[in-house]
């Protein structure tokens, strides 16, 4: 599965091991950045990765800020992503399970490193169950903000 990462200044840290670990779990991974703590805009890396999610080039994507709020909501306003802010395994699990997310959103100042490697494996390995959840997805899907 290819997996494009990225962060704001907030969350380079975080983002630095879960991409290491992501590589460990035998994931194809393409970080995008930030690559140094300098302050970014969070809205510019959200985009590129649920963009890169909404057209194919990325199987899922994965967006590491502060609280990962802003990411979610940022990459939410794409059509065909279904992006998560996540701060348990349980959450990853049924985003995964119910809503098909693909895009996991994590907040680095909000949960260590061992919890966010954790949440990680949960997301990446739960399945879709699609079914009766495959026909809420359509209705969000066939949705349009006025």
């Amino acid at each position: 599965m290819k997996i494009m990462i990225a962060c704001d200044h907030a969350g380079l840290e975080l983002k630095r091991k879960l991409a290491h670990h992501l590589v460990g779990l035998d994931q194809e991974v393409e970080d995008i950045g930030t690559h140094d703590g300098a302050s970014v805009d969070y809205p510019d890396y959200a985009a590129r990765v649920a963009r890169a999610v909404a057209s194919g080039e990325a199987d899922r994507g994965i967006l590491v800020c502060g609280s990962g709020i802003g990411m979610c909501m940022t990459a939410n306003r794409f059509r065909g992503v279904r992006a998560a802010q996540v701060s348990e395994p349980l959450s990853a699990r049924m985003s995964r399970r119910h809503n098909d997310s693909n895009v996991l959103c994590l907040g680095g100042r909000f949960i260590g490193e061992a919890l966010a490697c954790e949440i990680l494996e949960t997301w990446i390995r739960e399945p879709f169950e699609g079914g009766r959840h495959q026909k809420r997805l359509d209705l969000i899907e066939g949705l349009s903000g006025t």
